[in-house]
């Protein structure tokens, strides 16, 4: 890239925000895409670089895609006003978004066949880590793609692993880190309110706990959330279903039995039946403490 880089951030939800903000700290010219209108003017106001896609795609350097899943990535990559068909060749195109491998390396082929570079990379660390350009970016693509879009890398990642040249692996790591994630999150809604029946109170789990083997990033993370009855969403219930149900797909093509995944999907899809879907995925013990009788802090008596 030579000047100053031009990139475009497309989602600007609690992580993509955060990744945009953290390019304009970086000091790359930013522009923010978000089908919320008020969101892009925040960002824009803030700093953001104005200008309609049609106005400015030729020109960009760098594209980062961090939207909810698969059908919508492919909608902003090419869907109607597709920005790929619009950027010029060597451009380079980073899909953050946790989707199937096999969909990874679709959209690779497709952006190949338009001269643009792939990077499969999706993230981890949340939407403070977002905001601080402290993420974890587990990613995969060739070094022209990796050197290209080492701005942006730079500006929003704590940790970029390079999980290797071929597109795909990127994503089979991140359904690894989701296993676990999701796993976990539930595992401490019900360690949390099994607690509870015991006479354990929510702080003193948190206390005890986040010192002890049994503890997680997940739980330190989530369990103080229960804690101040605050499930303002972060990370959302209905981000689980869609990304263990990716676990679940890659699993079951390749002939892995994934049981506790399993078990933690109906968790997520209860929470979801419950309408706890908007809610942040702390919200998983509400599940386990409805089934249970338990009142959780923050609730009406």
């Amino acid at each position: 890239m030579a000047g100053t880089p031009n990139v475009a951030v497309f989602g600007l939800g609690s992580m993509g925000y955060g990744m945009a903000q953290s390019c304009l700290r970086a000091g790359l010219t930013t522009h923010g895409f978000d089908v919320v209108e008020s969101t892009v003017a925040r960002f824009q106001d803030e700093g953001g670089a104005p200008g309609k896609l049609i106005e400015i795609a030729s020109d960009l350097d760098a594209v980062v895609v961090v939207v909810l899943n698969a059908a919508q990535t492919e909608a902003v990559l090419f869907g109607e006003n597709g920005v790929v068909a619009q950027l010029s060749e060597g451009a380079a195109v980073m899909v953050c978004a946790t989707v199937p491998p096999d969909f990874a390396r679709e959209m690779a082929a497709r952006c190949a066949a338009k001269g643009v570079l792939y990077l499969d990379a999706p993230i981890s660390g949340g939407s403070i880590k977002a905001a601080a350009g402290k993420l974890s970016i587990m990613a995969s693509g060739t070094a022209d793609t990796f050197e290209a879009l080492a701005p942006v890398l730079d500006a929003t990642a704590e940790t970029v692993f390079r999980i290797g040249d071929a597109v795909g692996a990127g994503s089979a790591m991140k359904s690894v880190n989701q296993l676990l994630a999701g796993v976990h999150i539930a595992t401490m809604g019900e360690a949390l309110t099994f607690g509870m029946t015991q006479g354990i109170d929510p702080v003193t789990f948190v206390d005890v706990i986040s010192k002890c083997a049994g503890t997680s990033w997940m739980l330190e993370n989530r369990a103080p959330h229960i804690v101040e009855g605050d499930y303002t969403p972060h990370s959302q219930i209905n981000i689980w279903p869609k990304d263990l149900g990716i676990v679940l797909d890659v699993a079951k093509s390749a002939g892995f039995s994934a049981p506790i995944t399993a078990a933690a999907m109906q968790q997520y899809m209860v929470a979801v039946g419950m309408g706890l879907g908007g809610e942040d995925d702390a919200a998983i013990a509400k599940v386990y403490a409805r089934n249970a009788g338990l009142e959780l802090p923050g609730e009406d008596p």
